[in-house]
């Protein structure tokens, strides 16, 4: 898949809920998305775009051969690229144009290419669903002991 500034990440169905919010306490939880917020000064991470009300995204990768489901970091982006990031939850809600409109518009691709990185995304959300168990990796977690 080519490398996007913003991207689809669809996360495996037995990841799902597998996210620090579930895992911290509210007060460990606010100082990551504080921690976030600050990095970010005001600006989505992921497109620029200058707000007062950032959102929390935890980034994570996935290595099929050893099931392992690993944070590698918390970003501060805006609810537009939200959206696009989480685009099954997004079209689950009924609100995909937008957020696919908002995906061309961030990576300056067209229609159709868009379309393609959702399928190749889709694919590999296929392939991870092959994995009956994740490991947790929260490594990361380590900046702030």
């Amino acid at each position: 898949m080519k490398e996007r500034k913003l991207s689809f990440e669809l996360v495996p169905d037995g990841c799902w809920y597998s996210n620090l919010r579930s895992l911290l306490s509210k007060a460990q939880w606010d100082f990551i998305k504080k921690d976030a917020r600050e990095r970010a000064q005001g600006r989505c991470m992921i497109c620029g775009k200058s707000l007062a009300r950032l959102e929390a995204h935890e980034k994570w990768s996935y290595d099929i051969p050893s099931a392992t489901q690993k944070l590698e970091d918390v970003i501060a982006v805006c609810p537009d690229c939200h959206a696009a990031i989480h685009i099954g939850r997004t079209q689950l809600k009924g609100d995909a144009v937008r957020a696919e409109d908002h995906y061309m518009k961030v990576n300056g691709c067209t229609y159709a290419e868009m379309r393609k990185d959702m399928g190749e995304a889709n694919a590999l959300h296929a392939e991870r669903n092959k994995v009956p168990e994740w490991k947790l990796d929260l490594t990361w977690l380590k900046r702030f002991i």
